[in-house]
Parts: structure tokens; sequence; C-alpha cells
């Protein structure tokens, strides 16, 4: 069981208060298509976000696995937490606005948002938490508490003013200067957003002095970095689904076949995907027994890099087909060779183009938000799982855990978790 110093729970709030800002700013601003910065306090902020995450951390420990209870102390403590913010911010700034903006009210899009925010911060504690933890204990010892005590004081001097503002006989024209304050800063958001996008997606500036807009650009048009992070997604998605279908009905045994700790997410599946849309992508128009040839090929050697990747890095091998004919070291074999044939067929002339069409309908803003979302939490859930693996084939010869990290892993991930969740893992040399 982790155990946190006051400085350290004290700054996890200041952390985590800054990354719900940013979340509410991203999703306001992307929602209302301009800069929105909400919140009582000037400083970048969310508290009753960091307030959440600073109890949650000492909370869900002592809840397991039982994912369901933490669910529902996550959804309590948001809910109680933001419904006190609001009563609170509406108290000392005597402003109705915080009353009706703030907190949860028993409305049915009230609970479902409260339910989402639920699942993401759920979703943070186990995916990127233990980065947190990791990279904290690497501080100096005078560094927490200087940035604690500092982020505390800047707190308090922001408070005061806001107390000062909303106070004031001069609220109206002190409201008027923060306002031309906040629009500069939006505009030279606003600027720096759009010198961002014309270099993401190259004449936009020309359309914008046509008399275009955004709306007019394609999102992901061609084949570029974040088409193919989408195709990666729904590959691994629908590679996870079929295996666990193929699996279950040929062997009679139902099991995970996902390839990360959060997610029915295969990334061999994933990965293939890319591979045969930018080896394959111009042979759309090709007779499909040149799309089998290749994808027969490409698959093959594909599965058997894998194979070989998974045992020499995890020590793990999550296939072995030396009892199957015509296998090539157990990792590949002529049948699955033909089966990433026929998908190769399957993928380049049934699936790809619609698929294709559907990713270049996205708005672009949303698509780049939504984008590196996707690369931040899959990147985060890739790290992690691969994380538990290494800790899992070290706990039989190093049972003490080595740092906070390690503690929250084998606390997450023990050998009963990792053994129910890849029944077919076993260690490379046989254990």
């Amino acid at each position: 069981m982790i155990t946190y110093s006051i400085y350290e729970i004290l700054f996890y709030l200041l952390l985590y208060a800054f990354l719900g800002w940013v979340a509410e700013v991203c999703y306001y601003s992307v929602v209302n298509r301009h800069f929105v910065n909400r919140g009582l306090i000037s400083l970048p902020l969310h508290i009753p976000c960091g307030i959440s995450f600073a109890l949650l951390i000492q909370v869900l420990p002592f809840l397991g696995n039982n994912y369901v209870l933490q669910f529902i102390a996550a959804a309590i403590v948001l809910s109680v937490v933001q419904s006190l913010g609001s009563i609170f911010s509406q108290r000392v700034s005597r402003l109705a606005h915080w009353e009706r903006e703030a907190g949860f009210t028993a409305t049915g899009r009230s609970w479902v948002k409260m339910a989402l925010c639920a699942s993401i911060v759920l979703l943070f504690y186990h995916v990127v938490h233990p980065f947190f933890l990791s990279g904290v204990s690497l501080f100096p010892r005078w560094l927490l508490p200087l940035i604690v005590w500092g982020g505390f004081f800047l707190l308090g001097v922001d408070f005061i003013m806001m107390l000062w503002a909303t106070r004031s006989r001069k609220a109206s024209a002190s409201g008027e200067i923060t306002r031309a304050r906040t629009q500069r800063l939006a505009d030279r958001i606003t600027g720096h957003i759009w010198t961002r996008l014309e270099r993401a997606y190259p004449g936009i500036a020309e359309e914008r002095e046509e008399g275009g807009n955004a709306s007019d650009i394609v999102f992901a048009r061609g084949i570029c970095w974040d088409k193919i992070i989408w195709i990666f997604l729904f590959s691994a998605l629908l590679g996870d689904i079929i295996e666990t279908l193929y699996c279950g009905l040929v062997d009679g045994k139902w099991m995970n076949r996902s390839s990360v700790l959060y997610g029915p997410f295969s990334f061999v599946w994933g990965i293939g995907a890319v591979l045969l849309t930018v080896a394959l992508r111009h042979m759309m128009e090709k007779p499909d027994r040149y799309i089998f040839v290749r994808g027969f090929l490409i698959g093959g050697t594909y599965e058997y890099i894998c194979s070989v990747f998974t045992e020499r890095v995890f020590g793990t091998v999550f296939w072995d087909y030396s009892d199957m004919p015509l296998n090539i070291g157990g990792r590949t074999n002529v049948l699955f060779c033909i089966f990433w044939g026929l998908l190769a067929v399957l993928w380049v002339k049934v699936l790809y183009p619609p698929l294709n069409r559907q990713i270049e309908k996205i708005p672009p803003l949303a698509g780049k938000v939504l984008t590196w979302l996707v690369v931040f939490f899959m990147a985060c859930n890739g790290i992690l799982t691969a994380a538990a693996m290494v800790r899992y084939n070290t706990r039989s010869v190093r049972p003490e855990a080595n740092g906070m990290a390690e503690a929250f892993i084998d606390g997450q991930y023990n050998d009963a978790y990792m053994e129910k969740r890849w029944p077919n893992m076993v260690m490379a040399d046989g254990k």
C-alpha cells in the first residue's frame, strides 16, 4: 500500500488541478469554437478537480481491483467536491453565475457528465498516475516543498485578488479591464492555434484569405500521421474482437486477447493494419492475387517479428504454433500466413475505403484534439502494460518493490491479476 506525505498530497492536488483546468479549457474551447477560460480564479487551476484527485489517490488503493466500487467512489467524491465548490464559489464571490454553472445537478445530462468524469478520473489514476509516482520519486528533497509552498502562495494571492475584484464597487471597471486582457490573451492563443493548423494542414492560410473557413479543410487527407493513428485504433479494436470470437468459437475458450491492460485493443492487429495500409494502398486497382501474395509475405514476417520481440523484451510468449503443421519456429505458420493474405484483400478492397472516408469527415480541430488524446492515453497504456509485464517476470526473484511506481504496480497488477488478464501467457523459459 502506497503512503503519501503531506507535501506529496498537496503537490498532486496542484498537479491534477492544473490538468483538470487544461481538460476543461480544451473541452469548452472545442465546443464553443473559441478560447474559453473558465474558473473563478485567474491561475490555470481547477481546484475541485485537484481536491478530488488528492482524496481519491488515498481512497482507491483500499478498494483493490474492484473497478465498480472504484467508479462509485470516484463519482461520489467528484459530485460532492464539485457541489461544495459551487456553493463556496457562490458564497465568497456573491455571483449567482457560479451557482448556476458549477456543480452537478439532478438532471440526466449532469449525471451523464458525472459518470464520464468519473470514468476519466479512473483512467488517469490507473494509466497516468504511475508515471507521476515514478517522476516525483526522482525529485530532490527540497523541490517538492518549494513547489507546494510557491503554488499555494500564488493561489492565496490570486484568491485575495478575486475577492477584491468581485466585492469591490469598481467591479464593473475591473471586469472591463480583465475582459480586455483576457481577449488579448485569447487573440494570442487563437493566433498560435491558427499557426499550428496552417502547419498541420497546408493550404489553410490561402483558404482563409480567399474567404474559406476551417470547415473546408479535410482532416487527415491522404496517408498522414493522424490517419495512421485512427487506422491503428480502429484495427486494434476490430482485431481484438475478431481474435476473441475466433478463439472462443474454434477452441471453445473465451479469453482476453487484448495487448494492453485497459481496453479491448490488440496492438499486433493495429500495427499490422497500418503496415498493410502503407504497403498496399497503391494496389487497390490491382487483381486480388497480387494483394494476397504481398499480404501473405508481409503478415507472416510481421507475426514472426512480433513473437521474437515480445519474447526478447518482456520474456513472455503469447502464442506458440509448434503443434501445428508447417510452422516456422512456432512463431507463425502457413495457415495463418494464408489468413494474412485473405485479410489483406479484405482490408484493401472492402474495409479501408469506407474507413478512410469516415476519418476524413471528422472536423479538423476536434480531430486534432482527439488524435492527441488517443496518442497520449494509448502510449501511457502501452508503457504501463510493458512495466507490468516486466515486473511480473521479476517478481519471482525480487518480491520487494523498488520505489513507489513498482509498489503501485504490485498493488494493482499482481500475479493473479496478470494471469487472469492473459491466461494463455507463459514465461519464455517455460515456467
